[in-house]
């Protein structure tokens, strides 16, 4: 008893005390099982005694010792287990099992992925031979932190909800905790950056008010990971500098890991390369490899080659590159992509463009093998973020170029490749079905709460729990099927015909536009694009409050009068040098950033023109090559809370004789969700709001709730064309790449042709009138992006309406 107290102790006290009190209480331990009589007896104590010792070498980051400690025991037991097996009880089973599966953990962490499987097979016969159902989550667990280290992102995630969701249930609140870190850790591997921020903010004010020191540095240090990718550079520095100060002293050599994130940062905001920052990067990189942490030895060599290559050392800088092997199977995507950089920025300082671009290319390429492994359009659009630096230097390369053809052919390469999968057929998922079941109803309990006047502090933690319990589990519910070829400059003619197309791209903070208009293509600069971006936010504010339905006279001058200035000024940045490319043409918009947002329709040259806006030529030819809508099949949605809508629903069932009517009880998310599968025109007159935290969130207020953006996923066959009013849906998140993500994205990503939906607020009454222009001169035979422009040159800064897709 007493030997089993104090190597208890020690681990415990390993944690607050640090190791060398821990060490000293295990050597006392196992001098007390010396004076033990049974020998078997002893060495199980022994094995205990070092799995502990162990654990507390892995936590201290040196993975390879915590090896050997848990090695001791495994082998005496395996080899007992031949020769003795009488002497080995369930109790001997149980810690041969921790063992194996902690080796396993170990044995990841320095990449020996084949010896970390057979452990956790083993485990997996020893679990089914002495029914150790117990060890089951943590055996998964191991399996996903084995494929994260592998490199296999979308396994280890598969792996890491199923551990969580078990230890969950089972409210193992401290391994759950431990298990989120290393989920955190692959989320952030694949580009969830801002998600991963939020969640371990969260954390960090649980744990600092539990004073668990060495949890507190863990999390510092992947915070800061995530706020590097995010270009939060101080952040970056600062609770990286807090890890590390956290885990020198205690001792632990996985401060050089929070040292790598906390120079990077810095590196990447001096404006002076000096020689002592370089020798700073060699010297991590020399103690990262002493601690067998090969591939963060190597990223320590590329960030002081890449620095080597700023201050103009590029012969130094190239034998720093020449001494590093080249990247294993294993080794994590964002160091692959800045090896590449690297070698780019190389390149180009010794005038060799052609190679450069070449090395942006293959690193895209990689990028794009992961991505093709992915599921749900949250983790394909946050992918992009790795590959960022090397789009904006492929870009601006083409760019210099001045050869138009060249740099459309970048744009299309870099942009919205969540919209280049065709969705394969729905694999249904009842546990993501009844998540966001959960979410719609805390919503509902939410609002009740609200008029009542009770607490909703907790119902909205709830929410945000359910939220993201959802969006991991829709990363795996939707599969894509290939990847659609970048559309090329002569299928984008031939499918233009007397349109024009406009591709807007920002470089070096300048706007540029690239014009495919009578069979040639142009580029045109357009000046700073800080101008073009911020007057598209103003202009969207002051439509948002234009909206209302019933403005007092002077609010309604005063507010038109700002919308109307922001209107012209982006028509004279964006438009009007572009008028001699594009004379009187039908346009397709690609735009970039905040563009997404602006309702064309309604800058003085575009007013009344046919606008299609899609992310990519790439997602606009696919959805224009799709099959040609019908009208057999017509669903009308009265959503609540609308009070124009009875009169909208009248007139546009006027014009569909035999359209199915959703309206009152009858318009249910369920209900709403079947009969969207397999429509052929679907009009929803409901109110709806775009998450931009959380896109996938975006909603339709329906009778019961409302329907998200996450559910379209569930449809067999999506509706071909889509008319959502009264809702500001059209918005999207925009992450690097262009990869624009919301409740009208989703519905292109799924295979929707054309939607047509309001990127600002609309008051009941200006988009009731809106819909049934739209709808009079849809069913005289109009195309949805001719429809549109009709309808919205009546009123467009009340209309402001986009047509997305295929126009």
């Amino acid at each position: 008893m007493r030997a089993r107290i104090l190597y208890t102790l020690g681990r415990c006290l390993a944690e607050t005390s640090g190791s060398d009190v821990a060490i000293e209480l295990f050597d006392r331990a196992r001098q007390e099982i010396e004076l033990l009589d049974d020998p078997w007896l002893r060495v199980l104590l022994k094995g205990n005694t070092d799995y502990c010792h162990g654990g507390m070498i892995m936590r201290m980051g040196q993975p390879e010792q915590a090896v050997q400690w848990f090695s001791r025991f495994i082998d005496f037991t395996e080899n007992a287990l031949l020769t003795s097996p009488d002497r080995i009880d369930r109790q001997w089973v149980q810690r041969l099992a921790t063992s194996l599966t902690a080796r396993a953990f170990s044995n990841a962490a320095i990449r020996r992925r084949e010896l970390a499987i057979a452990d956790l097979e083993r485990v997996a016969v020893l679990s089914r031979e002495y029914n150790l159902d117990d060890l089951y989550p943590y055996t998964v667990a191991a399996l996903a932190n084995t494929h994260k280290q592998s490199g296999d992102l979308v396994e280890a995630l598969r792996h890491y909800e199923e551990a969580e969701r078990i230890f969950r249930v089972t409210e193992q609140h401290s391994v759950l905790a431990g298990v989120q870190l290393l989920h955190a850790e692959a989320m952030l591997m694949v580009g969830v950056s801002d998600d991963v921020g939020r969640m371990l903010d969260e954390a960090l004010l649980v744990l600092r008010k539990d004073k668990v020191n060495q949890d507190i540095a863990e999390v510092e240090m992947y915070r800061a990971s995530a706020a590097l990718l995010d270009d939060q550079f101080d952040l970056a520095r600062r609770m990286a500098k807090a890890s590390m100060r956290k885990l020198e002293k205690r001792g632990s050599t996985w401060w050089m890991m929070a040292a790598l994130i906390e120079l990077w940062a810095h590196a990447m905001q001096v404006k002076r390369v000096t020689n002592a920052l370089v020798q700073k990067a060699l010297t991590l990189s020399e103690q990262l490899a002493d601690n067998h942490l090969l591939d963060e030895a190597s990223l320590a060599k590329v960030l002081a080659a890449r620095l080597e290559i700023r201050r103009g050392r590029l012969s130094d800088g190239e034998e720093l590159l020449r001494q590093l092997p080249g990247p294993r199977a294993v080794t994590p995507l964002d160091q692959r992509m800045q090896r590449r950089l690297v070698l780019a920025e190389l390149a180009l300082r010794k005038g060799d463009r052609r190679t450069a671009l070449q090395h942006a290319r293959k690193g895209l390429d990689e990028l794009g093998l992961v991505r093709d492994q992915l599921g749900g359009l949250e983790l394909v659009s946050a992918t992009a973020v790795h590959g960022r630096e090397l789009r904006d230097l492929a870009i601006r390369l083409a760019l210099e170029s001045h050869n138009a053809r060249h740099v459309f052919v970048w744009i299309e390469r870099t942009r919205a490749q969540t919209y280049r999968y065709e969705p394969l057929e729905l694999v249904e998922n009842p546990e993501l079905a009844e998540r966001i079941a959960e979410v719609r109803g805390l919503g509902r309990e939410l609002m009740r709460a609200g008029l009542d006047g009770r607490p909703t502090t907790k119902l909205r933690a709830e929410i945000v729990r359910a939220q993201r319990e959802a969006n991991r589990l829709g990363w795996h519910a939707q599969r894509w099927g290939r990847t659609r070829p970048v559309a090329t400059v002569s299928e984008v003619f031939a499918e233009l015909g007397d349109r024009a197309m406009v591709s807007f791209v920002v470089s070096n903070g300048e706007m540029v536009a690239v014009v495919l208009a009578g069979g040639r293509v142009r580029m045109v600069r357009l000046g700073i694009a800080e101008d073009a971006l911020e007057g598209a936010q103003k202009l969207h504010f002051d439509l948002n409050a234009l909206a209302p339905d019933h403005l007092p006279p002077p609010l309604v001058q005063v507010i038109g009068a700002s919308a109307r200035k922001q209107a012209d000024a982006l028509d004279s940045l964006l438009i009007k040098p572009l008028v001699g490319l594009i004379g009187e043409r039908e346009l397709v918009m690609v735009p970039t950033g905040s563009l997404y947002a602006v309702p064309w329709g309604v800058l003085p040259s575009l007013h009344g023109r046919p606008v299609t806006t899609a992310p990519s030529a790439t997602a606009w030819l696919a959805a224009t090559q799709s099959a040609e809508p019908k009208t057999d099949r017509v669903l009308l949605v009265k959503g609540p809370g609308l009070q124009f809508a009875d009169g909208e629903l009248d007139r546009l069932g006027a014009q569909h004789a035999e359209a199915t009517v959703l309206a009152g009880d009858q318009a249910t998310a369920g209900e709403v969700l079947a009969r969207l599968d397999g429509a052929d025109l679907v009009h929803v007159a409901a109110h709806g709001e775009h998450e931009n935290e959380n896109a996938l969130f975006s909603r339709l207020e329906l009778f019961d709730g409302p329907l998200f953006a996450h559910e379209l996923g569930r449809l067999r066959k999506p509706p071909a064309h889509v008319v959502l009013s009264a809702c500001s849906l059209a918005l999207n998140r925009i992450r690097p790449g262009d990869e624009a993500l919301g409740f009208a994205g989703a519905m292109l990503a799924g295979g929707t042709r054309t939607v047509v939906a309001a990127a600002s607020k609309v008051g009941d009454e200006a988009s009731a009138a809106a819909m049934a222009d739209y709808h009079r001169a849809l069913v005289a035979g109009a195309a949805p992006a001719v429809a549109l422009a009709e309808a919205m040159a009546k009123d467009p800064f009340r209309r402001p309406f986009l047509c997305l897709g295929s126009g």
